[in-house]
This record gives C-alpha cells, sequence and structure tokens, in this order.
C-alpha cells in the first residue's frame, strides 16, 4: 500500500523537506517539495527527486564484514566484530595513548544525529582528533570568526531575500543551494530593477548569467579583487564611520593597509574591468541594505584564510552587519563546532608530524595521511571512519591508500562498501538515512531558525544498526559503561507525564556525580533510558521509539535556557526554563515536517557576539601581515589551472554510488574554453590526460565557453567503483597535493590546481 512520509533532503545544506511516497514497504516511488517545511516550504530542486537512488543500490551493505589477509572480506556477527574491534582499540590506547587514534567524518550530510554518539568513541581513546569535510572547507572561515568575534562558533549567514545588493563570490547558488530555495530567489533577484546581484566567478556559471554584473577574475586572485573592492571603499570615503566607532575596535590600522592597496595593480591582477569593480565597490557601499554571500569557491583557493577575512571586511567597513538585508550571526541548536582557541590554550592536542592545532575541535584532512605515515613512535595507528570517504574526497588519493594502508586498525561505518571501506580491516553497516531516526544539523537561518527530527520511512535493512546503537555497544565492549541502567530504565519508563522527565534527569545527575568516568558517555545512557520510554507518533505505536533523540532533551534544555525569549517567540510555551525546553523536545519530537526552535529580532544578533568588550576587533595581525604581503607574491605559472569540485546539475556528495541517477554529463566531463581546445587539438568528447605534480587521470573533454582560456573544471561527487567496476567518472584528488594547501589552516587549495593537458 503506498504511503506519503514527512522527511528532509539530505544532499546539501539546506536540507529542504520533502514528502516522500513509498511502497509502503522499502522503496522510494516518488518524491516532492513539502508545503509545511517551516523553511523550506514546498521548495525543491531536481536532485532530491533522484534520491531513491540512496536509498535502494547494489553496494548496500548487510552486514559487517572482515578484511582478511588475501585482502578479501568475510561476514561476521556484530558481537564478533565489535568484540574484536574493541579490544585492537584499547589496547592501541593502552600501548600509545590517545594520539594514536584519529576519528573521521560522523556526520555526512543530513546524518548528525550519530554525530553526539561517534565522539563519545574519541573520548574513550582519550584522543582530540576529530577529521572531516567542514575542516577540509571551513576552518579558515571559523579561525576568523574566533578572532573577529570572540568564539570560533560565532557563525554568520545572509538575508539575501530583505538584501537591496548581492554580492555572490565563489559560489553558484543555482547548483550549489546554500540560501533558501536558491532558484526561486535568484530569479527573484533577477527580475527585481529596484534590486543588484553581484557575481564574482572565474566562470560564467547559471547565478552569473542571471546577474546585473559578472566580475570573472583569473582563478586564485580573489584576495586582489576583493582588496581592491575595500580598498576602493576606504578611499573614497564610502565606509560606515558610525558603525565602525560604535561596533569595532581596530579600524585604524585596517584602515592604513586599505588605503595602502594598489587598486588599479591588483584589479590588473585579476583581469577584470576598473570601471566594473568601481561600480560594484560604489553599489555596495551606498545600497539600502547589502550582503555577501560566499563559497568553497572562495574557501579553498589560493589565500583561502585571507579570503575569509577580507569578505568579512565588505560588510563589517560597510556596516551591512546585523541589519535586514545584510550579513548576521545565526543561533546554534546542534552543536557541530567547538571553540578551540590555539593562543595559549596548553590543552589543545596538537598533531605529532605537522603540530598541527585544532580549529572549532577540528583537524584538517589533508595532514592525516602523513600523520600515519611518519616513522615516530607517536604516528597515528588507528582510525575510525564514519558516513565519510577520504580516499576520494580528502586531498591526495594516493596518499590515503597508503597511509590507510599502513594502519593497525581501520574501522569504516557506512551504508556502502565505499573506495575507504576498501581497506578497512572491518567494515560495520549502517541503517540508511531514511531508516532510523536522524536531523538536519546545518540550521543556519535568521531571523527565525528551525530544527528538523527527521523520522524514518523504512525499518532498518536486516543486518544493519543505526550509530547510536553502534557506538553504545562498541562502548560496552570496550569496558567503559555496563550493558543496562536498570533504575534509570525503571525511572524513564514510570515517570509520570505531570514531572515531564524531571525526576529522571534529576536521577541521572546523579548517576553522574557518583560515577564521572560515565559523564563523556552521557549521550549512551540517556539513549538506553530515556530513549527507550520516548514515544513520537501517538498514531503509529508500531514505529521504532525515538530512542537516539533522547539527548536532545539537553539540548532543548541548552536553548531554552540561553534564549528564552526567541524559543517562546518561535511559538513554544513553559512557564519557566525547564518547562520551555521540554515544550521545545516534545514539539521536535512530534512535528515529523521539522519545528521553529527561535525567532530573534535583527538587534538581538549583536547577543552572539563573544568578545569580551563586545565589539568587532577588526585588526587580525595575520591577517593584516598576509594583506601586505599580497603586494610582492608572484603570479603563479602554469599551463592550466584546474578548478577541482564543480557543481553541476547531477553531481552531489558520496551517497549517490549508482551513476544511472545522472541524465546528463554521466562521465563528469572537464569543461575547456574554445580556443585552449583548438590549440591542443582537441574536440568535443575527446579523450586527454591531465595530470598534475600528485598523478594524472583520463577525462573527457566539453568545449565550453564559461571558463576562461587557461582555466579548466572538473566535478566532484564522480569516480566511485559501482559494484567493484571501474571508476565512474574522475577521481579529482588523484591531482591535489597534501602540501598545496592554506599556510593556517590546512584547507586545501582544490580551486586552484597546477596541471598540463595533453590529448590520448
Amino acid at each position: 500500500m503506498r504511503q506519503a512520509e514527512q522527511s528532509a533532503c539530505i544532499l546539501c545544506s539546506r536540507n529542504c523537506g520533502i514528502v516522500v511516497e513509498t511502497d509502503g514497504e522499502r522503496r522510494i516511488t516518488g518524491v516532492r517539495g513539502n508545503e509545511r517545511h517551516p523553511i523550506s516550504k514546498g521548495y525543491l530542486c531536481q536532485k532530491a527527486a533522484r534520491l531513491a537512488h540512496y536509498q535502494d543500490h547494489a553496494d548496500r551493505l548487510d552486514s559487517p564484514l572482515r578484511r582478511e589477509p588475501d585482502g578479501s572480506f568475510t561476514r561476521v556477527s556484530w558481537d564478533d566484530a565489535l568484540a574484536d574491534i574493541a579490544a585492537r582499540l584499547v589496547a592501541i590506547r593502552d600501548r600509545h595513548g590517545g594520539k594514536a587514534f584519529a576519528f573521521y567524518g560522523g556526520g555526512g550530510q543530513g546524518n548528525h544525529l550519530g554525530g553526539a554518539y561517534s565522539r563519545q568513541l574519541v573520548k574513550a581513546m582519550k584522543s582530540r582528533f576529530v577529521y572531516s569535510a567542514l575542516a577540509q572547507e571551513k576552518t579558515g572561515d571559523f579561525w576568523v570568526n574566533g578572532r573577529l568575534f570572540g568564539d570560533q562558533r560565532c557563525h554568520l549567514t545572509e538575508d539575501v531575500e530583505h538584501a537591496d545588493f548581492v554580492l555572490f563570490i565563489g559560489t553558484n547558488p543555482f547548483q550549489a543551494h546554500g540560501i533558501p530555495n536558491a532558484r526561486d530567489l535568484l530569479r527573484e533577484l533577477k527580475t527585481d530593477p529596484a534590486r543588484t546581484m553581484v557575481v564574482i566567478d572565474p566562470r560564467r556559471t547559471e547565478t552569473a548569467r542571471l546577474a546585473d554584473v559578472h566580475l570573472q577574475p583569473r582563478p586564485g586572485t580573489d584576495a586582489f579583487l576583493m582588496a581592491a573592492i575595500l580598498g576602493i571603499i576606504v578611499r573614497e570615503g564610502l565606509h560606515d564611520a558610525a558603525f565602525l566607532a560604535s561596533r569595532c575596535t581596530g579600524f585604524g590600522a585596517l584602515e592604513a593597509e586599505l588605503r595602502a592597496v594598489p587598486v588599479e595593480d591588483y584589479v590588473r591582477r585579476a583581469d577584470v574591468s576598473l570601471a566594473d569593480v568601481e561600480q560594484v565597490a560604489r553599489g555596495f557601499a551606498t545600497a539600502r541594505a547589502a550582503c555577501v554571500r560566499i563559497d568553497l569557491g572562495l574557501q579553498q583557493s589560493l589565500h583561502s584564510t585571507l579570503n575569509s577575512y577580507l569578505e568579512k571586511l565588505l560588510f563589517l567597513v560597510t556596516g551591512n552587519f546585523g541589519v535586514p538585508g545584510g550579513n548576521t550571526f545565526h543561533s546554534t541548536f546542534l552543536p557541530i563546532l567547538g571553540h578551540t582557541d590555539e593562543r595559549g590554550e596548553r590543552r589543545l592536542m596538537r598533531t605529532a608530524h605537522h603540530g598541527m592545532f585544532p580549529i572549532a575541535g577540528l583537524y584538517p584532512p589533508n595532514i592525516l595521511p602523513s600523520e600515519i605515515l611518519h616513522d615516530g613512535e607517536d604516528r597515528v595507528r588507528a582510525v575510525v571512519v564514519d558516513s565519510a570517504n577520504p580516499v576520494l574526497t580528502g586531498a591526495n588519493t594516493a596518499a590515503y591508500e597508503r597511509a590507510f594502508g599502513k594502519l593497525e586498525l581501520l574501522v569504516v561505518v557506512d551504508v556502502a562498501l565505499s573506495e575507504t571501506a576498501r581497506l578497512a580491516h572491518y567494515v560495520l553497516p549502517a541503517s540508511s538515512q531514511f531508516e532510523k531516526w536522524e536531523c538536519t544539523g546545518f540550521n543556519l537561518d535568521f531571523p527565525m531558525n528551525a530544527f528538523h527530527l527527521r523520522h524514518p520511512l523504512f525499518p532498518p535493512r536486516a543486518g544493519t544498526l543505526p550509530e547510536p546503537e553502534i557506538y553504545t555497544r562498541l562502548l560496552v565492549a570496550m569496558g567503559e559503561l555496563p550493558d543496562t541502567f536498570p533504575v534509570l530504565e525503571r525511572i524513564a519508563r514510570r515517570e509520570p507525564a505531570a514531572t515531564r522527565h524531571g525526576v529522571f534527569l534529576g536521577a541521572l545527575g546523579a548517576v553522574l556525580a557518583a560515577k564521572p568516568r560515565w559523564r563523556p558517555f552521557a549521550a549512551s545512557i540517556a539513549y538506553r533510558t530515556l530513549g527507550r520510554a520516548l514515544t513520537a507518533d501517538r498514531a503509529r505505536p508500531d514505529r521504532v521509539p525515538p530512542a537516539a533523540a533522547a539527548p536532545l532533551l539537553a539540548l532543548a534544555f541548552d536553548i531554552a535556557a540561553r534564549e528564552p525569549a526567541a524559543v517562546r517567540a518561535a511559538g513554544h510555551r513553559g512557564s519557566n526554563r525547564f518547562t520551555l525546553g521540554v515544550a521545545l523536545f516534545h514539539a521536535i519530537l512530534e512535528r515529523a515536517e521539522g519545528v521553529p526552535i527561535t525567532r530573534h529580532d535583527y538587534e538581538a544578533t549583536w547577543s552572539f557576539l563573544r568578545t569580551p568588550d563586545r565589539k568587532i576587533h577588526l585588526a587580525i595581525p595575520e591577517m593584516l601581515a598576509a594583506l601586505r604581503e599580497l603586494a610582492s607574491e608572484p603570479a603563479p605559472a602554469a599551463p592550466f589551472v584546474l578548478l577541482a569540485g564543480e557543481r553541476r546539475a547531477y553531481n552531489a556528495n558520496q551517497i549517490f554510488r549508482d551513476p544511472s541517477w545522472r541524465k546528463v554529463d554521466r562521465e563528469g566531463a572537464m569543461r575547456m574554453h574554445p580556443d585552449d581546445a583548438r590549440t591542443l587539438g582537441l574536440t568535443d568528447g575527446a579523450r586527454a590526460t591531465c595530470t598534475s605534480a600528485t598523478g594524472s587521470i583520463e577525462v573527457t573533454i566539453e568545449i565550453d565557453d564559461t571558463v576562461r582560456t587557461g582555466m579548466v573544471t572538473l566535478p566532484h561527487g564522480y569516480g566511485m567503483r559501482y559494484q567493484g567496476g571501474a571508476p565512474n567518472g574522475p577521481q579529482i584528488n588523484r591531482l591535489t597535493a597534501s602540501e598545496h594547501c592554506d599556510p593556517l589552516a590546512r584547507t586545501p587549495y582544490h580551486k586552484h590546481v597546477p596541471v598540463t593537458i595533453t590529448p590520448r
């Protein structure tokens, strides 16, 4: 019998609400936008319609696998797999200490609820080494946020919906999304004569074609171009002096550097029109409300951390912050980021080989292979990879293959036998994101923010387990926790509705006070006790209880205590912060379409600031020095520059393994300008070899005049070996180098890879 269930798309950070039609058993038969979703309100792009290719494909796993000495895999029981993994982890920890263990992933798009459980393993191993895609993309940005705003968790969003002037830099929201209901919003900007849209991108993207102005710089010159725009604004007195005086410190030092910018030289370096740059600078600075939206085209190119600083200066220097149509902070419910400032913090665990410090609690993935491969006794010896595929997605695939081959233990938790899983000693099959309770953790909206706890659409596939169960069982097998908590279970099960979890929380607090070594594992304790007593759908008592959501109770209390007025403004009721938190928690459990969690006014954005003086600290010494050094930097020379990881209509994250989901661009073609193709004697559809300092891959050429001469692009999301076959498209990270990265945050320069191209 066909059914319609509410859920969310898991293909990008927007996590749009969807209604999924199923056959009533295990198959998705249709997907449409959910008009009840509090943010997306029915919007959907074409990629979500293909989600059945994630749920049902031939690479899905249904049993733990153990790799044998000859490289083959043997099916084993969960008990045997977890017992051996636990014994080997404990032996490595006890013999070599916490630095011998690293964790990678734990939160692939939309797969965020399991993160509360997987991080417990890091604590059990006495390690702090967490590597993830966020650290490969965003940690330079987080570092700058920490210096400007006092905390690396002070994350920003942009109010594109209400802006008169929108500046998109290194992003193509028509394909990448990242803003609410992207394609509808872009069309509104295009058709409204009172609003201006400017795109800065080396390619004439789908978004650029809709723009009023497209600045098409040379790849890797974003810092020069943004510095020039800021130089024009300051020279012409277009900065917001009142805002800078009342809300900021350090503008004097910054102003001196911006006045020294050789604007004309930098514009020439970027190879764009000076008149157009002046028009953009003046238009942005004088608009009633202007905002900046950026993405990986800026954050994974040359000068990536400096880029993150300069793009923020654009809206800060002009006073477009904390106002409708500007850039703002947003509330946080799920704690994805930490705050780890390397200045004077003795407790930070630096890596053994690079001496790298964490940013927002994360370490950069492109250093992990050398942390494993170096000869020191303090090298990383065991890695657990969860819902990630670093062999394909991390910089330098060959280095990852060598490093993972040296490990004493590699465990992969995934729904499929990925390229990383094929190198593992154990592969643990997780239930899919539609077979378990999950949530969408990228809640980045302002003034109203929302959270979506996704109800399972199907029972777990036989032989698989959800991550909360996997990690809880592993902690038990390691001897960190007992198998049951009878007293807490009994209290959770018998507590009357009138006390609304109050007795349970008191009992849990008493247990953790008496057993302090259990405190790092509170999520699993709540899961095994309160979780078993929870219900979310009174009309469907047959459903799997939302046990995995038990830790959200503490998060609901936390946000109700931090921002009670905003939680009430979002529609939740409680006479005190305890009852308010409980009301929010149950709304999260029961509303399958997602729920607003906070609603602020724009002035409230200043309450998120964490500097001691409650001002924005504009003068960051490291960034001012990097800005000065631009003037003496030689221009990079290479036959071609590859922008690796382009967003296209039919590429997505690594969860789509079956290549039949693509209607077009099945080979992930390399886009090349007609003049370059003619010089090389290449025609549309021809095969060529692309070679970098680290490797070579074969590519299919697509002649395309939207790219500049001297640059080529390849998409991400390809290269999987579906059913063990040949790679389905380019494995782009065979071309990227571990050392080709930002000197501070170690963010890889994926958008500026020097390559040569030769016809086949």
